[in-house]
């Protein structure tokens, strides 16, 4: 992975406001692939690019976390040939990077029906993980295998079972509570939701998390989504003002509370 560059850095810095927590839908991967008439794997393999540079840049404008909406639910849809592509894709990126996770400080975790992946997958993903568990720069997740309904679903079912089992009283069921039962308990919701190729759909992502994310949609493609693309979306982020709901004249810049 190529350094971002100290300028940009002192740029970026220099608007403040920067998020906590970007989410990525990377999308345009086929359509990017079929404007070069070239198969759709090789956009997915042009689109691995662009992770290395939303990877760096994260990480070198020191923000935490990282969501990358790798593979859907529904994904599973496609042709068997392009699945397998992208399993494979998955090992080889790994191997291929797994040295600089290690130099850059980058945690890897994923989310989602993991279980559903291929065996050779599945190994190698909890192998990255384990690995890099205890690296404490930047939380990378990978949204693999997941959907936004299912993993709602999923935490509805876990809190009936706990309920079932004494281990919670349904009336004191509140935001807090769901939320704990979901993929992603152990970090912040998305201040940030990027999403590639002018689309402006969530797509069931992160449903639940980005109920007060600030959403930003590019016309690029995601094999063209490069550092220059990441700076224009923080820039974005850093001059809106979120509210969370709220009226007050006075509500305060992004990562603060508004007043009560």
């Amino acid at each position: 992975m190529a350094r971002v560059d100290d300028e940009r850095v002192r740029t970026l810095l220099a608007h403040g406001n920067l998020p906590r927590h970007v989410a990525i839908i990377m999308d345009g991967n086929g359509r990017w692939a079929a404007r070069r008439q070239r198969p759709r794997i090789f956009g997915h393999r042009a689109g691995m690019r662009s992770v290395r540079a939303v990877l760096e840049a994260a990480g070198d404008l020191h923000i935490p976390h990282l969501t990358l909406y790798a593979f859907s639910n529904e994904n599973w849809k496609r042709p068997r040939a392009e699945i397998e592509a992208l399993m494979l894709l998955l090992r080889r990126y790994i191997a291929a990077e797994r040295k600089e996770l290690m130099e850059r400080g980058i945690r890897v975790r994923a989310i989602g029906e993991i279980e559903r992946m291929t065996p050779e997958a599945r190994r190698d993903l909890q192998e990255i993980i384990e690995q890099t568990a205890e690296n404490d720069r930047l939380t990378v997740t990978l949204a693999l295998s997941y959907g936004g309904r299912a993993e709602i679903v999923r935490a509805a079912r876990r809190i009936a079972e706990a309920a079932r089992a004494g281990d919670l009283d349904p009336a004191t069921l509140d935001e807090a509570t769901l939320s704990a039962f979901l993929y992603t308990a152990d970090i912040p919701d998305p201040d940030l939701l990027i999403r590639t190729s002018g689309e402006m759909r969530l797509s069931n992502f992160l449903l639940w998390q980005a109920a007060y994310a600030e959403f930003y949609s590019t016309p690029a493609y995601w094999p063209d989504f490069d550092g220059k693309e990441m700076d224009r979306a923080l820039e974005a982020y850093a001059r809106r003002v979120r509210k969370f709901g709220a009226v007050e004249p006075k509500a305060v810049r992004n990562g603060a509370k508004p007043s009560k």
